[in-house]
């Protein structure tokens, strides 16, 4: 970068982090990579077909949908999610409550355009999903992290976390958390701790992010009340995701929430993007129309399970005893693996030596820390490649183990 250039960027831009995912995708497609790395759906389950017999819709409303939209969605897809989203919400979200985004990770960054300040905290889960907690931290948030267990955040821990804070004189805007088949960690967080969350909340006013876009992907047990159908006082924001339930190169998903704020996000997207691209929504919408997302969605999870299951025994048939910690997923798409006698970074080094490539688990930490842990996704790979890459990555395991002593 030029010396020019350099001095006219701003502060924000000289502190920004880039994602480490995104930024190892030229490690990753190398040929013979087998990839464990980004979170990304398997393109053999894509519904290309049923979405393919949708395209219609261009040819009967093409006048309207190859024109500008407006910010707030394209009103019949706004209408089938307050339908569909109906059971999990407790009720039909009305259309001022509805705002259609350009993937779940524009509903994070419109809201903390629309509460953080710079210096400003957020409350997280300690890990948490590192391509919003850098778009946060891009925009001047500071993080409060919450422990976790295989039964999520303990949620106990916040309130004093935030009245400790607030001691400081440093303000607290939300809470985020991914409460369904964690993105990094796999776990779920227990009704219990869901109804307590809602209630700490409520007690400190602050709001909630619940995104969950891995909560249709269930494999097993009973599905849990949305925080948002817990909550009486408003405080609520739901994001959700057509990426892993139909595929990511869509890019529309969803926001629900207390129309006021829904509203303020709408003014900020407006200046962002102006409004998610209506083909895609018109898309999107009439594959849903026509019943081809409950249709196929028990497709995409019977052939993740099995991609789940397929991982786990790799683990157990290759991974030195005793050596790897883990929770079994119930959902969604990932393994996080902690190794206290290994460094993630050494094994990873050691592993793309053996082209197998993993996200080392420190850039899912806001606030430092992870050296020995790592997230593995078990979604892309086949399963025979997973059993290659699992016994490449045992094999990496055991000779750093036998070079330490």
């Amino acid at each position: 970068m030029s010396d020019t250039i350099q001095g006219l960027l701003s502060q924000s831009a000289k502190g920004i982090k880039p994602s480490p995912i995104r930024e190892m995708f030229h490690l990753i497609r190398k040929p013979g990579m087998i990839s464990f790395a980004g979170g990304m759906p398997d393109p053999d389950i894509f519904p290309v077909e049923q979405f393919h017999q949708g395209a219609d819709i261009l040819l009967e409303e093409g006048r309207d949908i190859l024109q500008y939209g407006v910010t707030e969605g394209y009103t019949p897809l706004k209408e089938f999610l307050s339908r569909w989203t109906a059971p999990k919400m407790g009720r039909e979200p009305s259309m001022d409550e509805i705002l259609i985004t350009s993937g779940s990770s524009q509903v994070a960054d419109l809201l903390t355009r629309a509460t953080v300040d710079r210096g400003d905290y957020v409350v997280c889960e300690e890990t948490s999903f590192l391509g919003n907690t850098i778009n946060m931290y891009n925009q001047g948030a500071n993080f409060l992290t919450i422990p976790c267990d295989e039964n999520g955040m303990l949620v106990e821990k916040i309130s004093n976390a935030v009245d400790q804070a607030r001691a400081e004189g440093k303000k607290v805007k939300f809470i985020y958390t991914i409460p369904n088949f964690h993105n990094p960690l796999g776990c779920t967080l227990s009704l219990e701790r869901r109804k307590e969350l809602v209630a700490v909340a409520k007690d400190k006013e602050l709001l909630i992010l619940e995104d969950d876009p891995y909560g249709c992907v269930r494999f097993e047990g009973d599905e849990l009340p949305t925080l948002y159908s817990l909550d009486d006082a408003g405080l609520v924001l739901y994001a959700g995701s057509f990426s892993k339930i139909l595929a990511p190169g869509t890019r529309v998903a969803w926001a629900i929430g207390p129309k006021d704020l829904i509203r303020t996000m709408t003014i900020f997207k407006q200046g962002v993007d102006t409004c998610t691209s209506v083909v895609a929504q018109a898309l999107v919408y009439k594959y849903c129309q026509s019943g081809n997302l409950d249709a196929f969605l028990p497709k995409i999870v019977s052939h993740y399970r099995a991609k789940r299951d397929a991982m786990e025994a790799a683990f157990s048939k290759y991974l030195p005893k005793g050596e790897v910690q883990y929770v079994t997923p119930k959902g969604g798409f990932f393994y996080w693996l902690t190794t206290p006698n290994i460094r993630a970074e050494d094994l990873f080094q050691r592993c793309l030596e053996k082209k197998v490539a993993f996200v080392c688990g420190a850039p899912f930490f806001p606030n430092g820390g992870g050296e020995h842990s790592f997230r593995m996704c078990f979604t892309f790979a086949s399963p025979e490649e997973t059993d290659r890459g699992i016994k490449a990555m045992g094999e990496a395991m055991k000779e750093l183990l036998a070079e330490k002593g």
